[in-house]
């Protein structure tokens, strides 16, 4: 039988894992995977985390299952971390998933099990496992442009090319922090697409993986908010992978709102379902940790205050970075970084670039140009700068070649080493 399965594709950003870890130059510099870093270089365990577990720790007395729908008071404490007290929880149910990737993959089925085949709109770019998520459940995935010109937010065009949005049509949005360019939305543009959802009747799925890291916890749900109290239906997944640290304990959870309470009871039974049959119930340990930290006073205090110097170290690497860009000559390119927010950053570098500066410098990020401006140490950043202006001054060959007449274009195996 496995002899007849065909070459799979390989998955391009652990593959740039594996490489640098393979990788000897010692100022080699790991930009690639979505992960926080304080300055150590390390991915730290919150104070408010350990300080959980040591309390789950002492009182744990049980390991039996949970259920189909996973730990119910974890599940209300998201709904009303997301929600907030203002919102529609009385027409909203949760289900706790495996991260983020399950709640998506949960409520891509929900989504063809309601209307198989249905169309996904995502945006271009996009998080790299959006489009493979959607289309493993069997849906069609159309795209939707995201940044202007400029590199800022592309209203006009964002909602120009949702006017073909079909009714039912289902419109995958980041709530914050977009991953891979790191442009939101102003809440002027988020109110435009609120009005493009009620009046083409596109349903909004939103995807919420790093509230908290962009302009702070509150601001980065007011968008999604705003969306549950505007529209008649709406999905949300949910992680807790990055403003929790919980990475490797896969705490998310699948929230559905719909127009009536009954749809929603359905809608929950539906998601059980599916979940039955991908990996039966979610794991505790994690989302034991979340609810203990949410439900005390003294603890929510504690992490909110770290995941706020979290969020500030981000926005001082990137700084940093602009104004060492700005130094070198690179003012504009610096003016585009400037304005992004969250983990990730989108370089103004080609393939070609982002090989060389892997090549030349030993900076890892994608061949998009995608970094993770929350794990670079602080003492690398002029580093990194050098290395990208470094880049910039040497034209892409790929620009030269289509500055050439036809005519003269140099065969593609010419192109890069």
């Amino acid at each position: 039988m496995l002899e007849l399965l065909p070459p799979p594709p390989t998955d391009p950003l652990w593959d740039l894992t594996y490489e640098f870890g393979g990788d000897e130059r010692p100022e080699r510099l790991n930009l690639v995977l979505g992960v926080y870093r304080d300055q150590t270089g390390t991915t730290p365990v919150m104070t408010a985390v350990r300080e959980a577990e040591i309390r789950l720790a002492e009182r744990s007395d049980s390991k039996e299952y949970r259920g189909l729908s996973g730990n119910a008071a974890f599940n209300r404490s998201l709904l009303d971390l997301v929600l907030g007290p203002c919102g529609p929880t009385d027409r909203a149910a949760a289900v706790q998933t495996v991260a983020g990737s399950g709640a998506l993959r949960l409520l891509a089925d929900l989504i063809c099990r309601t209307r198989p085949g249905a169309t996904v709109w995502i945006s271009d770019p996009a998080y790299v496992n959006h489009r493979p998520i959607l289309e493993a459940a069997g849906l069609h995935v159309r795209t939707y442009g995201w940044r202007d010109a400029e590199g800022g937010f592309d209203t006009a065009g964002v909602l120009d090319e949702l006017r073909d949005a079909q009714r039912d049509d289902v419109v995958l949005l980041q709530g914050c922090c977009h991953n891979p360019t790191g442009v939101d939305p102003l809440l002027d543009d988020w109110e435009a697409l609120a009005e493009s959802s009620a009046r083409s009747g596109w349903v909004p799925f939103v995807d919420l993986a790093y509230h908290g890291l962009g302009d702070g916890l509150e601001a980065d749900l007011l968008a999604t908010r705003m969306l549950a109290a505007r529209v008649p239906e709406m999905l949300i997944a949910v992680s807790c992978s990055k403003n929790f640290g919980l990475y490797s304990d896969r705490v998310g959870c699948a929230i559905v709102i719909g127009a009536s309470g009954q749809a929603v009871r359905h809608a929950e039974t539906a998601l059980q379902n599916a979940a039955r049959t991908l990996y039966s119930m979610p794991p505790e340990h994690g989302a034991a940790v979340v609810t203990t930290i949410l439900q005390d006073e003294g603890l929510r205090a504690a992490w909110r205050a770290e995941l706020d110097v979290m969020r500030g170290r981000i926005m001082d690497n990137r700084a940093d970075l602009t104004a060492h860009l700005s130094a070198l000559g690179c003012a504009e390119h610096a003016r585009s970084l400037a304005r992004q927010k969250g983990m990730f950053s989108m370089l103004p570098l080609s393939s070609h670039q982002m090989l060389r500066l892997r090549r030349q410098y030993a900076v890892y990020g994608t061949t998009s140009g995608r970094i993770n401006i929350a794990g670079i140490p602080a003492h690398r950043i002029p580093d990194l700068a050098r290395g990208i202006a470094g880049v910039l001054d040497t034209p892409d060959p790929a620009d030269r070649l289509r500055t050439l007449p036809r005519q003269q274009t140099a065969p593609a195996a010419a192109v890069l080493p």
